[in-house]
């Protein structure tokens, strides 16, 4: 049976988009037929240059599902959270497009990687967060941390609004391209380790290497 995940981060420069590749790419490792999706894409036109970055880690060409834009069904132009992008378009974002291609994709492949726009708290409209369409869709998370100093402050929050919101926490992916200060990297690390074993247990913290000459 297939299974979409949400991926999430603790803010827009978590290296998302990187970390949503590489996953791919190990699963696919493992034998499976894995896609990724882009949630709602801004700051392009015509295409999406996540899924460009997804698809160039994992390893492969352009899918079909790229070419005819299910994998990236709603795109702005203005590179802001989708609720302000949607409006300087003068378009609506059409939320029953991103669940039908989520179901198109489901059908095609056994694991679906959707990833979001910015953190949690991103707003879609007035009254929704990206936060609030994950949990109307039952979606389990992956949340993107790393090691930059106040990613604690991030991450912790970006926790407990999961736990609050009744959220399956599938895993916390550790980006390690931005640890710069390996003092404040290995704080980090540990303590959202026991932080995770407190308050999430069972939940593994999963640890993505950098590469010298990617995209985070």
């Amino acid at each position: 049976m297939s299974q979409a995940y949400f991926i999430s981060g603790i803010d827009t420069d978590a290296g998302k988009s990187y970390v949503t590749g590489y996953i791919a790419s190990q699963l696919m490792a493992e034998g499976k037929r894995v896609v990724t999706q882009k949630f709602i894409q801004t700051g392009n036109e015509l295409y999406s240059e996540d899924i460009e970055l997804h698809r160039k880690i994992m390893g492969i060409e352009p899918l079909p599902e790229d070419i005819d834009h299910t994998t990236a069904p709603v795109i702005f132009s203005y590179p802001a959270s989708a609720q302000l992008a949607a409006r300087i378009d003068g378009r609506d974002i059409d939320l029953d497009l991103i669940d039908k291609a989520t179901s198109t994709l489901m059908n095609r492949y056994d694991v679906v990687l959707i990833e979001g726009a910015g953190g949690l708290m991103v707003p879609i409209t007035d009254d929704m967060f990206t936060i609030d369409y994950v949990v109307s869709r039952k979606l389990p998370m992956l949340l993107v941390t790393n090691g930059i100093l106040g990613s604690i402050n991030h991450t912790i929050l970006s926790l407990e609004a999961i736990k609050s919101r009744g959220i399956e926490l599938a895993g916390v992916i550790y980006n390690e391209h931005f640890d710069t200060d390996a003092t404040i990297a290995e704080d980090t690390r540990s303590f959202i380790e026991r932080y995770l074993k407190r308050h999430f247990p069972g939940t593994r913290m999963i640890y993505v290497p950098s590469i010298k000459d990617g995209k985070s």
